[in-house]
């Protein structure tokens, strides 16, 4: 059964889904961007949907200022209140519930790390983001090595090789863009990466990464973050959202996390 409720968060008023089921492990969703809880083609509506007629009862929220939210959006890096008062009011809502792990995608996943410690039994933290600019709307550059795989395509590539040796491609630009990606730059201290690492070396809970493996966004953590100690999914796809039958492959991850907890 699906119902829709608020919750008070600093005294706004935020919108929320809750899909209820008997299970006594349920399931936060964190929504990324700027997304209501709908999700992307109402990509998280759908995992909501599959996770309950699992067992799973599974709670969506709209942070401060985002769809039927009341209050200011500040964006993912002052979330923590909003994620908090969501956790205490799945469990109020639900109260047969013992374990909650959360699922975050984009700067979701980046807030559910930044903001530790959480009231929760797990993460499991999808395509996390790494780029310093918060406005994850805008298109992002691409990683240096989703760059370094389309230079390697070009020069592998007979028609590019024939431009080449007509002296259709600037030889000069080409080899000024190859030494630029041999340069690798130390990351500052207080980078968003950084801190993400650091989040990921003192976890309080089991996490797993989800990484599609051809989204910019997962290109970016595996350029730039290191989790060593997190165990990491990949999926052959190019869909950050997960969208499609990816959405199959997504469903199956978090449903085995949620029936381990059990």
């Amino acid at each position: 059964m699906r119902h829709q409720l608020t919750f008070p968060c600093e005294g706004a008023a935020l919108a929320a889904t809750l899909d209820d089921a008997p299970g006594t492990a349920g399931l936060l969703i964190v929504s990324g961007g700027n997304e209501i809880r709908s999700g992307a083609h109402r990509g998280m509506a759908m995992l909501a949907q599959r996770i309950a007629a699992a067992g799973h009862p599974v709670f969506r929220f709209d942070r401060r200022g985002i769809g039927d939210s009341e209050g200011e959006n500040g964006g993912y890096t002052s979330s923590a209140p909003d994620i908090a008062a969501a956790i205490a009011a799945f469990r109020g809502a639900a109260t047969h519930l013992t374990h909650i792990i959360a699922f975050g995608n984009c700067d979701a996943a980046s807030a559910l790390l930044l903001h530790q410690p959480l009231a929760l039994d797990g993460l499991i933290l999808a395509n996390p983001w790494t780029y310093e600019n918060d406005e994850t709307d805008e298109p992002a550059l691409p990683p240096a090595a989703a760059i370094r795989a389309r230079y390697l395509s070009r020069l592998t590539d007979p028609k590019s090789l024939l431009r080449l040796l007509k002296g259709e491609i600037d030889v000069k630009k080409l080899v000024r863009g190859l030494s630029a990606l041999r340069r690798k730059t130390a990351t500052a201290p207080d980078s968003l990466s950084a801190r993400l690492d650091a989040a990921l070396a003192k976890l309080l809970c089991p996490a797993t990464i989800l990484l599609a493996t051809g989204d910019r966004t997962a290109q970016a953590f595996v350029e730039n973050c290191h989790p060593a100690a997190v165990p990491v999914e990949r999926l052959d796809s190019a869909s950050h959202s997960f969208a499609g039958d990816d959405g199959e492959w997504l469903a199956a991850r978090v449903l085995g996390l949620l029936t381990h907890l059990h």
